[in-house]
C-alpha cells in the first residue's frame, strides 16, 4: 500500500475517527494551536468514554461539557479557556515544571492517546508538528493510538522528531480551520519603560529567552538595533519575526543549535505561522529538551527574561495565584531562572507593573500573601525590572535586596514598605551616626 492509499484508507469523520479511543485510556493533545478542535469536541459525543482523561494545556478552544466519569480534564497550565472551569471543578490542574511534563505523563498515563492538528502530509508521508512539539513529541513512538487532524493552515517546521509517519496514524480527518491566533498587545507607557530598560540589560550576541505579552513584546521592539542575538525560548512570539526582519537576530554565537532559532512551540498570528511554514532557520525541540535545565545550562551569554504576578522583599516571585486564588502556573520560568543562574554570564530578568488596580495596590510586597504560590526561588532572580528602574539581587544580602526593590516600587508606597521592612527586621530600627 503507497503512502496515499494508506492515507485515504485511514481518512474519517471526526465521530468516526474518535471511536477508537477506548474507556480507560488517557488522552494527550498539544499546546494551544496544536489543539485539534473537531476531535476534541466530538470526544463529548462518543458513546464508550468512562475512565479517561485528557490533558490540555494552555487550552486555545473551550473546555469540554462532559462528566468526570467520562472524561477527567487535567490542566497542565491554566489559561483563560480553563480558569474559571478549574475554580468551578470541572478541570482539575497538575502542577509541574514545564521540562518535566513528558516525565510526570509517562509516570501517571497509560495506554496513552496522541490526538493532534498537524500539517498536510509531506511526499515521505510525514505530517509535521507544526506550532508545538512540547510534551508530545516524546509520545509518538509508543502512542497506543494517534489521531490527526490535518489542516493545511499548520507550518510545516523542522526539529527533534516532531513528525509523524502515516505508517504510524490510526485514524485522520481534515479539518482546515485558520489556526487560533492573538492580536499583538497594545503598548502602554509602562511597557515602553520596562522594554527599554530590559533592553539595555541585552548586549549584542546574548541568547534570549522570551516569552508572551505586553512587556516581552516591548523588550523586542527596542531591541532591532542589537545584533547576532540567539533565541533558546520555550515559545516563539509574534514579534520574533520584527526581529529577523531587522537583522538583529544570527544564532552565530550560541553554543547549542547555532545558526538555529529553538522553541518548543508557537502562538501569534498568521504573520508567524507564515514566517514558520519550511523555515529552516527555526528548530522546534520537545519541552524537556529545550526547558532541560542542564540544556539551557550549555548556553553562554543567557537572558531569560519573565513576568510575575508580586516580588517579596526576599525576591521570592509569585507568578501562578491573585489573592490566594490560581491564575495560571508554573511553565517554564523556574527552568529558566535557574537554567540562566548556571549559564555562562546567564542573567535572569523578572518584569513586572510597580502596582496594580490603578496605583492602589503595590506588587513590590514584604511578604507574599498567604496562600500565594512561590514560583521562582529568591536564589534564582538576577534582576527585577519596574518602570521605576532595576533591582539586581544576584549577590545581595537581605537588607541590600529589601532596599533595592523598595526603590523600584512605586513612589506613593515606599515610606510604607520602609516601615514593614523594618517590622520584619531587614532593615534597621535605627540608623547610628558616628
Amino acid at each position: 500500500m503507497n503512502i496515499h492509499t494508506e492515507y485515504e484508507s485511514k481518512r474519517l469523520t471526526p465521530e468516526e475517527a474518535v471511536r477508537h479511543i477506548e474507556p480507560y485510556t488517557d488522552i494527550i493533545v498539544p499546546i494551544m494551536a496544536g489543539e485539534p478542535p473537531a476531535l476534541i469536541a466530538s470526544l463529548t459525543d462518543h458513546p464508550s468514554l468512562k475512565g479517561n482523561r485528557l490533558y490540555r494545556m494552555l487550552p486555545a478552544y473551550p473546555v469540554l461539557d462532559v462528566s468526570e466519569e467520562k472524561i477527567k480534564q487535567v490542566s497542565l497550565f491554566l489559561g483563560g479557556s480553563d480558569r474559571v472551569a478549574f475554580r468551578d471543578g470541572l478541570v482539575d490542574l497538575l502542577p509541574n515544571h514545564f521540562s518535566d511534563i513528558p516525565a510526570l505523563l509517562k509516570q501517571i498515563t497509560t495506554n496513552r492517546v496522541i490526538m493532534a492538528a498537524v500539517s498536510p502530509m509531506d511526499e515521505e508521508g510525514y505530517f509535521s508538528l507544526g506550532v508545538s512539539a512540547a510534551y508530545t513529541v516524546p509520545f509518538i513512538k509508543d502512542a497506543k493510538q494517534i489521531i490527526l487532524e490535518v489542516n493545511e493552515n499548520m507550518p510545516r517546521t523542522y526539529g527533534e522528531n516532531n513528525k509523524i509517519h502515516i505508517s504510524q496514524v490510526t485514524a485522520l480527518i481534515e479539518n482546515n480551520q485558520p489556526l487560533p491566533s492573538t492580536s499583538p498587545p497594545v503598548l502602554t507607557e509602562k511597557d515602553e519603560i520596562i522594554g527599554k530598560t530590559v533592553a539595555g540589560i541585552i548586549k549584542d550576541g546574548d541568547t534570549l529567552q522570551i516569552g508572551f505579552g505586553a512587556i516581552p513584546c516591548a523588550v523586542m521592539s527596542f531591541l532591532t538595533n542589537h545584533r547576532d542575538l540567539g533565541i533558546s525560548t520555550e515559545m516563539l512570539p509574534d514579534t520574533i519575526v520584527d526581529l529577523y526582519d531587522a537583522g538583529a537576530i544570527s544564532n552565530e554565537k550560541k553554543a547549542v543549535f547555532r545558526g538555529k532559532s529553538t522553541m518548543t512551540f508557537a502562538f501569534g498570528t498568521k504573520k508567524l505561522y507564515d514566517f514558520m511554514h519550511e523555515n529552516d532557520e527555526l528548530y522546534m525541540l520537545p519541552c524537556d529538551q529545550s526547558n532541560n535545565v542542564c540544556s539551557i545550562a550549555q548556553l553562554e551569554n543567557l537572558v531569560s527574561i519573565n513576568s510575575t504576578v508580586e516580588v517579596d522583599f526576599l525576591g521570592q516571585c509569585n507568578s501562578e495565584s491573585v489573592l490566594g486564588n490560581y491564575y495560571s502556573s508554573t511553565g517554564g520560568q523556574s527552568d529558566f531562572a535557574k537554567g540562566a543562574r548556571l549559564s555562562k554570564n546567564g542573567r535572569g530578568i523578572i518584569c513586572l507593573y510597580s502596582t496594580t488596580k490603578n496605583d492602589t495596590i503595590s506588587k513590590i510586597v514584604p511578604r507574599l500573601p498567604a496562600g500565594s504560590v512561590t514560583t521562582t526561588s529568591k536564589n534564582d532572580v538576577d534582576f527585577v525590572v519596574t518602570e521605576y528602574g532595576v533591582a539586581e539581587l544576584k549577590g545581595k544580602t537581605i537588607r541590600e535586596r529589601t532596599e533595592a526593590l523598595i526603590e523600584i516600587a512605586h513612589p506613593k508606597f515606599r515610606e510604607e514598605l520602609k516601615m514593614e521592612a523594618k517590622k520584619l527586621g531587614y532593615l534597621p530600627l535605627k540608623t547610628f551616626y558616628v
